[in-house]
């Protein structure tokens, strides 16, 4: 695995770009000098712990022959205010739409948070990750 990273202005615009060529523009917060050209790096996490749970849900939820039609996931998280700012706190809602048995879902968001998904197991272990779920009526 491996990202080239390079700065695109004076301040802090980067482009990152993957090995297969897909690019995200990243900036700081306006207050220490960004612009408001790209996702801050905090976010970037988050949007990757969301990004690895949901495939790792959507995965075991196929292997248990769950039949999901729809899915949003929203992740929110807690910082210290004093520098390093690092995370104290996750938390993940998982809304889901379709024929879903819930004790099948309770347990596939188990193994994913717990065993598969390799962001959320990649931060440190005394960062708690707390989750809730929703399970939607079809429509």
């Amino acid at each position: 695995m491996k990202i080239e990273l390079r700065r695109v202005n004076k301040a802090f615009h980067f482009e990152a770009k993957d090995s297969e060529g897909f690019s995200i523009q990243i900036d700081a917060n306006p207050q220490i000098g960004g612009e408001g050209k790209g996702t801050r790096p905090m976010e970037l996490l988050l949007m990757g712990i969301g990004g690895c749970a949901s495939i790792d849900l959507g995965l075991i939820l196929r292997k248990q022959r769950q039949e999901l039609l729809d899915y949003k996931m929203e992740v929110e998280a807690q910082r210290n205010q004093e520098v390093p700012k690092q995370l104290t706190k996750v938390t993940l809602h998982f809304h889901l739409w379709g024929k879903l048995d819930a004790s099948a879902v309770e347990k596939a968001i188990v193994l994913t948070l717990q065993k598969y998904c390799s962001v959320i197991l990649s931060l440190n272990p005394s960062i708690p990750v707390d989750y809730s779920y929703t399970i939607h009526p079809n429509t």
